[in-house]
């Protein structure tokens, strides 16, 4: 078997830069550059399935937010082919629409990827400045509010007679799974523009979401979630998204209820997720869900629950950084006589990809057995998870009214602050760069008795999970020294027991349960 290398999986920033190149590779020159949306790397390697609005949506929210939190130098031309795909999208309705086929123009209706058409456009109005996109939106919303209603849900018939939208094909049966979806680009839109119908309908799309599925209890079942795990945590996400736009107290209550309780029916404790929850899933994951889990955490602990910021930083140490495909020297390239785009270059144009891992590895133990014998890293995932990313990359260190806050322990720095993680140094250092309050975040798995603090002449205060430094030094390093805990853990997986070792809240050493493309060394 077969462990990866380890490409600097400590460093959001260099994650987020690699997943940014594989999202600019992801067009199909045999289809005017329509983005692919999949991509197998075993049993044979080959991108394929052009996607007009799912993975354009998925990879604007990325791609743009990765040049804003994270000043990434984008390929402008990867850029314009997405923003061009989305508007071919929108070209026969206000509705982000597919083809039947090549040679058709789009006019099939997948509800479910209305959430990524308003991805794409409201990245565009935002980072863009784009009317074009800003016009087709609110359009969008004025359709969706005429021909959707919450109890009837659509009328078909005014779709094709009005709109031509030759067919509605739901695909998935649940709700969850569908338009309520879109709450969460809603609130990015609002956020962008102020514009109320935008409101209005993740409002009336959080209400059945709230009275169908989302219970007071917290509780999960795939009867009313649906069994496609990525719609119940990009919903769960959107939600949380929703109560802090409006404040809502009682509607983050109910986010975190459910992230304390049924969540743990398809996840575990490093955040892996499973992709669905049917009988006999192999163990494959998905890292879009892990990103949906990561924000929704790093939401609640912005809400004062601190122990959603430990939960987060879990989450992108022991799973979500390490499951990026870095390594790309086991993918096999194809026979590729005639020339076809999508078997072109294949694992250059994957590499900073995100796809199906288990916990443990990109090869979950049965995947080549099961009734999905394919290992792949689907390009709409790539900007699912690069999207998340930026939002852990904003939360490291924010400031507000009460100073300066070190959340997540990553290395980092902006003009307010500099940040050294204790991962790759003897202790966690910080510098305030300008004069305010500090407050830096302790893992739980840290006696406060072992906490050693230099650089300072007041002892700091322990509150709600951070240390407090009044009247922090300007310029002049903190250095918080504190052991990285050693600690087990035992995953409860589809396909068995795994143990995990950890130091702090990185892996050392992972089962692996006897499979390849493995992303730790194996317990002895």
């Amino acid at each position: 078997m077969a462990k990866l290398d380890d490409v600097n999986t400590r460093d959001i920033r260099d994650a987020i830069v690699l997943g940014c190149k594989a999202m600019s590779s992801a067009f199909n020159s045999d289809d005017g550059d329509i983005p692919y949306g999949g991509a197998n790397v075993r049993p044979i390697a080959a991108l394929g399935g052009s996607s007009e609005s799912h993975s354009p949506g998925r990879h604007l929210n990325a791609l743009l937010n990765a040049e804003d939190a994270a000043s990434v130098r984008l390929d402008e031309d990867a850029v314009d082919n997405h923003m061009s795909a989305t508007f071919y999208s929108y070209s026969t309705a206000p509705l982000p629409l597919h083809r039947k086929s090549p040679d058709e123009k789009p006019t099939e209706l997948l509800d479910h990827d209305i959430r990524e058409g308003f991805h794409a456009l409201y990245s565009l109005v935002k980072y863009r400045r784009s009317d074009r996109a800003q016009t087709i939106a609110e359009s969008s919303i004025a359709t969706i509010l005429k021909y959707w209603h919450p109890d009837r849900d659509w009328d078909e018939n005014g779709l094709r007679n009005d709109l031509g939208v030759s067919d509605l094909t739901p695909g998935y049966p649940a709700y969850i799974t569908r338009l309520a979806r879109a709450i969460g680009p809603l609130v990015k839109y609002y956020r962008t523009t102020g514009y109320g119908p935008a409101l209005d309908l993740a409002l009336m799309l959080k209400d059945r979401a709230i009275t169908e599925a989302f219970y007071e209890d917290g509780s999960y079942n795939d009867r009313r979630f649906g069994t496609h795990c990525h719609s119940t945590t990009c919903v769960m996400s959107s939600l949380a998204q929703l109560a802090d736009l409006t404040t809502d107290a009682s509607l983050m209550a109910r986010v975190k209820a459910f992230y304390d309780n049924g969540l743990w029916e398809i996840r575990d404790e490093i955040g892996w997720s499973i992709e669905t929850s049917v009988d006999g899933n192999c163990g494959r994951g998905e890292a879009n869900n892990t990103g949906d889990i990561l924000e929704t955490a790093l939401l609640l602990g912005s809400w004062g629950h601190t122990e959603y910021y430990h939960d987060a930083e879990r989450i992108l140490r022991c799973h979500l950084l390490p499951s990026q495909l870095r390594d790309v020297s086991f993918i096999e390239e194809p026979e590729n006589e005639s020339g076809i785009d999508g078997r072109c270059d294949v694992a250059n144009r994957l590499r900073g990809g995100f796809g199906f891992p288990a916990p443990y590895g990109h090869e979950p133990l049965g995947i080549m057995n099961s009734d999905k014998p394919r290992i792949g890293f689907n390009l709409d995932i790539v900007g699912g998870a690069v999207g998340s990313l930026c939002e852990a990359y904003r939360q490291i260190a924010t400031h507000d009214h009460a100073g300066h806050r070190v959340n997540l322990l990553f290395d980092h720095e902006t003009e307010k602050i500099k940040v050294e993680s204790p991962y790759d140094s003897p202790s966690l250092r910080v510098t305030v760069k300008r004069p305010a309050p500090l407050f830096v975040r302790i893992p739980p798995w840290v006696p406060e008795h072992q906490v050693k603090v230099n650089g300072v002449e007041n002892k700091p205060r322990m509150t709600n999970g951070y240390l407090l430094f009044q009247t922090p030094p300007v310029n002049r390093e903190i250095s918080i020294e504190f052991p990285l805990t050693r600690e087990e853990l035992v995953l409860n997986n589809p396909t068995g027991k795994v143990r995990v070792l950890l130091r702090g809240d990185e892996v050392v050493a992972m089962d692996n349960l006897g499979t390849d493309l493995t992303f730790f060394d194996p317990i002895k």
